[in-house]
């Protein structure tokens, strides 16, 4: 029987703390070599996907904005068969829009008068360089 605090013979046929070591350092390129390769494949698939949803979108905003000019064409003349000169039909429409982009402008305003900067994360930040530069 063997004691509990015996070590095992080493065997010509065991491997080297250097070999090991050598051994672990070659997967472990090896692993890091396979994600790169799995993430820059998945960010071409993602990037593609991406591509193509903006053009969709880009493509959605023109006929979108195609069809805000027919409906104020529509709307021009519509007021027009009150009896109003076509000019000041569109001169109205165009008022209207004017006020719209007005009313926009200042909701945006006080909505980015609110933005503030991150401060619990510029603090932790100072916290942590403040640990480092002790340590």
């Amino acid at each position: 029987m063997v004691p509990p605090n015996a070590v095992a013979p080493v065997s010509p046929d065991d491997p080297t703390i250097g070999k090991l070591v050598a051994d672990a350092s070659r997967d472990m390129s090896s692993l890091i070599q396979n994600e790169i390769a799995l993430a820059k494949s998945e960010l071409k698939v993602s990037v593609k996907n991406g591509g193509t949803g903006a053009g969709l979108f880009a493509g959605a905003a023109f006929l979108g904005l195609l069809a805000i000019v027919m409906i104020s064409i529509a709307f021009a003349y519509f007021l027009s068969m009150t009896g109003l000169h076509l000019a000041w039909c569109y001169l109205i429409v165009f008022g209207v829009y004017l006020l719209i982009a007005g009313l926009l402008a200042f909701l945006g305003i006080k909505k980015v008068k609110k933005v503030k900067a991150p401060e619990r994360a510029i603090h932790q930040a100072q916290e942590t360089k403040q640990l480092l530069k002790r340590s």
